[in-house]
């Protein structure tokens, strides 16, 4: 199959280490930095500059593909996603953005080639574990999705290092939430909702985020009474994040905030990732809850360590295209998470990475 990767950053290498090396994939990098496309010499994919702001130098890069996996900032989805429907080619991303998402929704519309955004972990993996507990369930009363992408070791007064986008990360904290309360769709604010608990003898806070439902809210409509979806932090981060962005107000200047956190704010590989599900309803009578709950941590290997962000987004997305090469996705059309089916995932070459990671069976 043969795929064009947009994007040559950390995720953007993971993917295609993980693509090019599967053997099943012809894969074309494409990125405007040849600084970040010379770090790839060695593996067996084909490089090509180009600037990937600029709609038709993406769409000449397209042209005579199969399928591209987006990689580049969310700010660029909707273009690349749009030049994607024009060259004919299937399209796939990590977007945690509402509005792309929504964007890429109307583009698939009638398309003959299939769209499927939001394919990291959140939105992504977490949306197939929720949707997957849901289905087991008569009736739905709550289903809580928390995600964190922690560092192993915090030290600064934030708790926290940059283990991905610092775009997506302040895009995630300054634009509405959605959510469902008392069966009802609404949008909550973000850096609202905090709660504290503990996982594994480790408190945590959690509060909300924007995008991590991916379009569970739509496709459970009428069916759950409570969803919501909160990113998870050490305890402290949300107090000062909300002095940052509302006090001193920083989210109307995020240019500003992300330049001071790019300074001041060392980024890790040694992180760890949380996926925290519970879902509650009815079923045979009787209330009932389930949890799934999993670690993932950083592989820190010696000839090619990775972050547990750049394992579980890579994992995540290269999954999603090989389910879809093997057609268990649907061919066209606009293609949500929670179409795939968590046992197909978890017993993928690529979704194995979650497989991998421990199990936590305390929750406090």
């Amino acid at each position: 199959m043969q795929i064009t990767l947009l994007g040559a950053g950390h995720i953007g290498q993971t993917i295609a280490r993980l693509l090019g090396e599967s053997g099943d994939y012809e894969v074309t990098v494409v990125d405007r930095s040849p600084e970040a496309l010379a770090r790839l010499a060695g593996l067996p994919v084909k490089t090509r500059v180009a600037e990937t702001a600029d709609p038709q130098a993406l769409l000449a890069t397209l042209r005579g593909q199969q399928a591209v996996v987006n990689a580049l900032p969310y700010h660029l989805a909707t273009t690349a996603a749009t030049a994607a429907r024009e060259a004919g080619c299937h399209y796939f991303d990590l977007t945690e953005d509402v509005a792309a998402t929504r964007a890429i929704h109307a583009l698939a519309e009638g398309a003959p080639t299939a769209f499927m955004p939001q394919c990291g972990l959140a939105p992504g993996f977490i949306g197939i574990v929720a949707h997957h507990l849901a289905q087991s369930f008569d009736t739905l009363q709550e289903v809580k999705m928390r995600v964190g992408a922690l560092p192993a070791f915090p030290t600064n007064a934030l708790k926290y290092n940059l283990t991905w986008s610092v775009d997506g990360l302040i895009n995630e904290y300054c634009h509405p939430c959605e959510a469902i309360r008392g069966g009802k769709n609404i949008e909550v604010l973000p850096l609202e909702g905090l709660e504290h608990f503990s996982l594994d003898g480790t408190e945590y806070e959690a509060f909300n985020t924007s995008g991590g439902l991916g379009t569970l809210c739509e496709t459970l409509a009428g069916r759950v009474q409570t969803l919501d979806y909160k990113s998870v932090r050490y305890p402290g981060h949300q107090a000062l994040m909300k002095m940052l962005l509302e006090e001193l107000q920083l989210n109307q200047d995020t240019e500003t905030l992300k330049a001071i956190m790019r300074k001041s704010i060392p980024s890790t590989m040694q992180d760890v990732v949380l996926v925290f599900v519970t879902v509650s309803g009815m079923r045979g009578g009787a209330l009932v809850q389930e949890v799934f709950a999993r670690k993932i941590f950083a592989d820190r290997s010696e000839s090619h360590p990775l972050s547990a962000i750049q394992i579980t987004t890579a994992a995540g997305v290269c999954a999603a295209v090989d389910l879809f090469r093997e057609g268990k996705l649907p061919q066209r059309g606009f293609v949500r998470q929670e179409e795939v089916a968590l046992p197909d995932f978890l017993a993928n070459r690529f979704g194995a990475a979650y497989q991998q990671s421990r199990q936590v069976e305390s929750i406090g």
